[in-house]
């Protein structure tokens, strides 16, 4: 099977992750904020040749919200270490209740999958949304540290960060409420017929 276009950019987005954050992590920032805007345009463009060329697959459904999640994790991270040198840094607590949200998702849909066989969770409006503010509020944290200063509207950005994790997380929650009570009165309503 050959690689689409659209999946060897989600790839691409996915080697640059590392190049990321080894060049917050030595002070590059304008370097950093470069690459970081190369891995937004990857993920742009993924989404756009899938829908145009018609070549949406499977491995890149997989692909493309990993690569977010792998990017936007690493770097509230290395954006959230005390003492790093960093000008302008994420509070640690921020990126620790953004990074539990996601693995608390990610371990639902595994147990979901390994339990019940249900594979397919499309994310939700609130989940974009927060993946959309992480990122631009991680663009606007290096670009802090690029500029050498604290930027205007930093704190607006961490607030609807913060904001949108919480109503995503507690609207994923309700989903899996909702999908486990479904299962269960389906599985009442065979065991009944039997």
């Amino acid at each position: 099977m050959s690689l689409t276009i659209a999946n060897q950019l989600t790839i691409l987005r996915l080697v640059l992750i590392p190049a990321i954050v080894i060049l917050i992590t030595y002070g590059y920032y304008p370097w950093a904020l470069a690459v970081f805007l190369v891995a937004g345009i990857t993920d742009a463009l993924d989404g756009l040749f899938a829908r145009i060329r018609n070549e949406q697959t499977r491995l890149g459904m997989l692909l493309d919200p990993a690569a977010d999640k792998f990017l936007v994790i690493s770097c509230l991270i290395v954006l959230s270490i005390p003492d790093s040198g960093l000008m302008v840094r994420i509070p640690p607590w921020i990126a620790i209740l953004s990074i539990s949200r996601d693995v608390a998702i990610s371990l639902s849909v595994i147990l979901f999958y390994l339990t019940l066989g249900y594979r397919f969770f499309p994310p939700s409006i609130l989940g974009r949304a927060t993946t959309i503010v992480h990122i631009l509020m991680i663009f606007w944290v290096i670009l802090g540290n690029a500029m050498g200063r604290r930027m205007p509207f930093t704190d607006i950005f961490l607030g609807v960060a913060v904001i949108l994790v919480l109503a995503s997380g507690l609207h994923y929650a309700y989903q899996l409420h909702q999908l486990v009570g479904s299962k269960e009165r389906e599985a009442k309503l065979y065991g009944d017929q039997e």
